[in-house]
């Protein structure tokens, strides 16, 4: 079973997206933060990461150039709300191999973890 590292400040889309996870067969590791989240990625080192790119303490470009450090074949697919392509662009050169536009359709979700996780 693919474990996926879901990253994101709000609690409400953790709790949705980690729900479509675990129902499609995923295990799954939630972080509220990028400094929470490389901690998380190296203690359960994950199949894949969904990375909010917008978070305090640390945001998911920092967290996601951290995590490559770390593990340089991590697979990340960013999300992003409307409106933050220059910073989409930023993170496919940083290494994330796909992204996800809030509000997020659930089809979306488990195609771009499908994509990730091969």
């Amino acid at each position: 079973m693919p474990k996926i590292l879901v990253v994101d400040d709000a609690a409400f889309m953790r709790m949705r997206c980690s729900k479509l996870l675990t129902e499609n067969g995923y295990d799954v590791v939630e972080a509220e933060n990028g400094l929470d989240a490389i901690a998380k990625y190296k203690e359960s080192k994950p199949d894949a990461v969904l990375l909010d790119i917008t978070m305090p303490e640390m945001d998911g470009l920092t967290a996601l150039k951290e995590i490559r450090k770390v593990d340089p074949e991590a697979k990340v697919a960013m999300v992003t709300a409307m409106g933050q392509q220059s910073m989409i662009m930023d993170a496919i050169k940083s290494g994330a191999k796909d992204f996800v536009v809030k509000p997020f359709q659930p089809d979306r979700v488990l195609a771009a973890v499908k994509k990730l996780v091969g």
